[in-house]
C-alpha cells in the first residue's frame, strides 16, 4: 500500500516570505550547501553557528533561535494550541513549559514594586508622635 504525502500549509512571517520571493523557485528544498544539495541536520546546525558567529552573535544556534521564538510567542500571548502548531509539537508538554515560563515571569515583573519600602512608611512615621522638645514618642494604633 502506498502512503501518501501529507501537506500541511504553515503561514509565514511576511519577512520570511518576502526573502523566499527571491530563492530559485521549483525546488522543495531551499536551504542547501554550496554544492546545491540539501543540508544534512547536523550541517544545517553548523552552517547556522557558523553565520551566527559572522554577524557578531556567539553562541548562537539553530535550537536556541527555536527556544528564543518560542519564548517570545508564549510571552506574548501564544496558546497552547498556537504554539503546537508553529513549532510541530504534538503534546502540551512542550508549550506549557514556555507558557508557565512567560506567566513566572510576567506575574515577577509586576510584582517586583511590592518589594521596595515607601520611604515615608520605612520610618513608620504613622506610629510616632513628635514633642515641642523634638523627640519622638510611640503612638499606638488604633
Amino acid at each position: 500500500m502506498r502512503k501518501e504525502a501529507i501537506v500541511v500549509e504553515l503561514p509565514l512571517l511576511p519577512e520570511l516570505e518576502d526573502g523566499l520571493s527571491f530563492a530559485p523557485a521549483g525546488n522543495l528544498t531551499f536551504l542547501v550547501t554550496e554544492y546545491g544539495r540539501p543540508f544534512s541536520e547536523n550541517g544545517l546546525g553548523s552552517k547556522l553557528r557558523q553565520r551566527c558567529d559572522e554577524a557578531g552573535l556567539p553562541g548562537c544556534s539553530a535550537h536556541g533561535v527555536r527556544k528564543a521564538g518560542a519564548t517570545v510567542a508564549a510571552e506574548n500571548g501564544a496558546t497552547h494550541e498556537q504554539l503546537k502548531a508553529i513549532y510541530g509539537w504534538t503534546t502540551y508538554q512542550q508549550p506549557d513549559h514556555y507558557i508557565r515560563k512567560a506567566r513566572r515571569r510576567i506575574v515577577a515583573q509586576s510584582a517586583r514594586t511590592l518589594l521596595v519600602f515607601d520611604r515615608n512608611e520605612n520610618e513608620m512615621s504613622h506610629f510616632w508622635r513628635v514633642e515641642e522638645s523634638g523627640t519622638k514618642k510611640y503612638k499606638k494604633p488604633n
